[in-house]
């Protein structure tokens, strides 16, 4: 008997020790990417980055405000596209659909959606949009950033609103509210903090995407505010610049991955706090 707890507690000795080596080598390797973009980012970092445009190849100087610019509104856009068809579906998954056929079939296309490539959509939304256009643009962009955010919204939503106990529900029908009452003034309302969560992942996850730009907003060194023209964003502009041979356009380069990492980072803290906050 003492040899078999002996090696139970040795089994998991073992197995904590690995866990906790993964855990220190994920967090070392993190450290190591961040001192790395803050090393050679930071030295780019200034107001004309955030308010000049870029300069011609081989002239120093420039920013990337029409990066900047670009990258926020095309964040926009998909957030206006994709959270809205999102936040529907999900609705009808967790309040109407349940576990119908339709409801399994949306939420396995999701699932798939959420582990398909980054660059595959890019192409889908290349022949979807560009091709029959003939011109590249910011709008192209934007569905393509949306199409990513829509299966991990659909499932947040549907996620949390399954959460919500049914006994709520049942109160607020057994009082006379109608149903579109019951789920924007009580399910909706009881999930919003996960609901919120999900959609500031869902903008972490497309923030920094380049593959899918690359195929539909292309860049432009101009400002560009017509969602119907090629867009900058910071994502392909980067990378761009790393590839060039003037050192002012690697630093640059260097300056837009520490600004969208920080980005990135500063959305996945808030949305861990207030999933912190939902449980």
């Amino acid at each position: 008997m003492n040899l078999v707890v002996f090696r139970r507690k040795a089994v998991n000795a073992i197995a904590s020790l690995l866990a906790t080596l993964a855990a220190v080598v994920t967090l070392a390797f993190l450290a190591w990417i961040l001192l790395t973009l803050v090393s050679k980012g930071i030295a780019g970092i200034d107001l004309s980055f955030f308010t000049r445009l870029p300069k011609p190849p081989g002239e120093s100087g420039g920013g990337l405000a029409n990066a900047v610019v670009g990258t926020l509104l095309l964040t926009l856009m998909a957030v206006a596209i994709g959270v809205p068809i999102g936040l529907l579906a999900g609705i009808h998954l967790a309040e109407f659909g349940r576990d119908g056929l339709m409801a399994r079939a949306v939420r396995f296309v999701s699932d798939v959606l959420m582990g398909a490539p980054s660059i595959v959509v890019g192409v889908f939304v290349y022949g979807l949009l560009v091709r029959p256009t003939g011109k590249f643009s910011g709008m192209a962009g934007a569905v393509a950033l949306a199409v990513l955010m829509l299966p991990i919204v659909t499932r947040t939503t549907d996620e949390m609103l399954r959460l919500v106990p049914g006994s709520l529900r049942e109160a607020a029908l057994a009082l006379g509210a109608p149903a579109w009452k019951m789920v924007t003034r009580v399910s909706l309302r009881a999930a919003l903090p996960g609901i919120t969560t999900g959609v500031l992942l869902a903008i972490a996850r497309v923030s920094g995407e380049t593959a899918p730009l690359l195929f539909t907003a292309l860049n432009s060194p101009y400002w560009t505010f017509n969602p119907a023209e090629p867009t900058a964003t910071l994502n392909v502009t980067m990378f761009n610049y790393a590839m060039s041979p003037y050192h002012d356009w690697q630093q640059l380069a260097w300056s837009a991955a520490l600004v969208i990492t920080m980005g990135v980072l500063l959305l996945t803290i808030v949305a861990r706090a207030l999933r912190s906050r939902v449980r």
